[in-house]
């Protein structure tokens, strides 16, 4: 399958979504904006007052005479340090808040996201954004988004400080300006699309590892270590050089900035010479405008430093809004039926190479039908289309109602295991819980758990063995309790006595209900109402499995293969 990226949104539509997130949050960024504003004026004080101090002490005053000014520093350093705390903790809770907002808006559609156009993609892609970009993303709203909103307002009202001392002051230290503005727009300019590169080639790198790591039993059975290896090493060697080179530019970026804030310097230092010298202004003035410039270096460097996180965020801010304005695909409108009814069907992941051909069949109400045939030949997507997860390319299915699937492939949820099985039915009792797993034969490990049903289990809990993580999802399809269940080789990942167990199971939550079994184990299909075998896409025979077996068909072939095999590990269904 050809990979397809998930989109990246553009700069213009990736602000527009940010406004829109602020927009019902404006009297909360109001409100702080005003408290920092204040509390950034009351700091600027402190300049001018330690001006006076030097004006007293170079006029010859008596100790006592900086007693005032001092005190009034004192007064400044606390009501700024309190104003400051209750401006950043406004602005923090309205970072923190968007910042919800937005984790709900990226999850919310991420889920709806068709799976055709997630496995395109790969599942690195979209692991890549729900982890490493929100986080990225997080650690700005956490870090950068206070930090710039103090450093931007104490260098505008900085400046306007100078400008009051008087202009010349001003004007000199605009000196520094020209090369900062100028650096700050290279460093844009330059930053933007490699660290979008760099969010790329991280994303390809993780599916790269996921792919090889996942697929490490077929990479090592078609003898692909080195293919693969070299994989991994070509996008790793791809994510290095663009974080060299983004090492490289910040390097670069630095120079730049110590050159703009010693030509300043040097600049408001001889304005202040020239000034006293002539009586325009006294030591203690110039004393405080160059107090005043080098208290710009923090913040104009923060800022513009602040820039290389904001380049990063944004460009992991528009990886993920490309994922929120996917549209939304139609809703699924089957017709119903009766019965299962498959006609004309066919579907292909990749245009032009179908995998499904003209697929009829039916599955009268109550009838388990097992799917077999060799890999490859169309099982899962057919069951996958049955069951609604993938949308068919032609053809109609109509079902006689919601369908319950279950995969080999389960993921228990971290939390408490009554929780877990409470997914299917939010409100099932504890009696209904203990019923669904006395179905499956799983209520003794259950309750011999630590804790019984309220063990942890899940990432960083109890864990479950592959026996126990499959019937726990037969469980939960007993307490969805829907009219059809679709079985897509849920024994695959059990061993044979583990596969006693829950071929078992299966046959006690299929009860009642129209089943569609994708059978790993023919010893399945033996026992189900009827055999459908596909090979390339197509149904070849479909029948009991008496039947079937004594035809000379296809069917009989596997299952001669599979009584030949069944004491090793091989499997003519793989």
């Amino acid at each position: 399958m050809n990979r397809e990226l998930l989109p990246v949104a553009t700069a213009a539509r990736t602000r527009a979504v940010l406004l829109d997130l602020v927009r019902p949050y404006r009297a909360l960024a109001l409100g702080g904006f005003a408290v920092m504003v204040v509390a950034t004026s009351i700091g600027l004080l402190t300049q001018p007052l330690l001006g006076a101090v030097v004006d007293l002490v170079a006029s010859g005053e008596p100790a006592a005479a900086i007693t005032t000014p001092v005190l009034a520093l004192v007064a400044v350093a606390v009501t700024q340090g309190g104003a400051m705390t209750l401006g950043l903790a406004l602005v923090s809770r309205l970072g923190e808040t968007v910042l919800a907002r937005l984790r709900e808006r990226f999850v919310d559609r991420a889920m709806r996201l068709p799976l055709e156009q997630v496995e395109r993609a790969g599942s690195g892609d979209l692991t890549a954004r729900v982890t490493g970009d929100v986080s990225l993303i997080a650690e700005a709203v956490r870090v950068a988004l206070p930090e710039m909103a103090r450093s931007g307002l104490a260098i505008v009202l900085t400046l306007g400080a100078l400008a009051i001392l008087d202009w010349r002051f001003l004007l000199a230290a605009l000196i520094a300006v020209p090369v900062q503005w100028h650096t700050a727009r290279w460093y844009v300019r330059n930053a933007g699309p490699l660290y979008a590169r760099q969010r790329v080639a991280g994303g390809a790198q993780q599916q790269q590892l996921l792919d090889t790591i996942g697929g490490a039993t077929t990479v090592r059975a078609f003898r692909l270590e080195a293919d693969h290896t070299a994989k991994v090493a070509e996008r790793s060697n791809t994510a290095v050089s663009l974080t060299l080179q983004g090492v490289n530019l910040v390097l670069r970026f630095y120079s730049r900035l110590h050159v703009a804030e010693y030509a300043g310097l040097a600049a408001v230092l001889v304005a202040g010479f020239l000034m006293v010298r002539s009586g325009a202004a006294s030591i203690g003035t110039a004393t405080a405008a160059a107090l005043y410039f080098h208290s710009l270096f923090a913040p104009v460097n923060t800022a513009l430093v602040l820039i290389d996180d904001a380049q990063s965020a944004g460009a992991a801010l528009a990886r993920l809004v490309g994922v929120i304005d996917q549209p939304e695909p139609p809703a699924l409108d089957r017709p119903k039926a009766p019965q299962i009814e498959v006609s004309g069907l066919g579907h292909a992941y990749d245009e032009g190479r179908p995998v499904l051909h003209e697929v009829d069949l039916t599955i009268r109400a109550g009838e388990r039908v097992a799917l077999v045939g060799a890999s490859g030949a169309g099982k899962t997507t057919l069951a996958r289309l049955i069951a609604g997860i993938h949308r068919p390319s032609t053809g109609t299915i109509a079902v006689p109602g919601e369908v319950g699937m279950v995969t080999q492939d389960v993921h228990v949820f971290a939390g408490p295991l009554a929780d877990d099985l409470r997914l299917a039915r939010p409100d099932a009792t504890d009696a209904d819980l203990r019923e669904a797993l006395t179905r499956v034969d799983a209520l003794t490990w259950a309750e011999t758990l630590p804790e019984g049903l309220a063990t942890v289990v899940g990432e960083g809990g109890h864990r479950l063995t592959a026996t126990q993580i499959q019937q726990l999802a037969l469980a939960r399809l007993i307490l969805a309790d829907p009219p059809v269940a679709v079985l897509d080789e849920a024994t695959a990942e059990a061993g044979s006595a583990g596969a006693r167990v829950l071929e078992k199971a299966i046959e006690t939550t299929v009860e009642g209900r129209t089943a569609l079994i994708v059978a790993h184990r023919l010893t399945q299909a033996a026992a189900t109402d009827r055999v459908v075998v596909m090979d390339g896409g197509r149904i070849v025979e479909s029948g009991p499995h008496d039947e079937l077996r004594s035809s000379g068909g296809r069917y009989a072939s596997l299952w001669e293969a599979w009584s030949g095999v069944r004491t090793t590990s091989e499997n003519p269904l793989e």
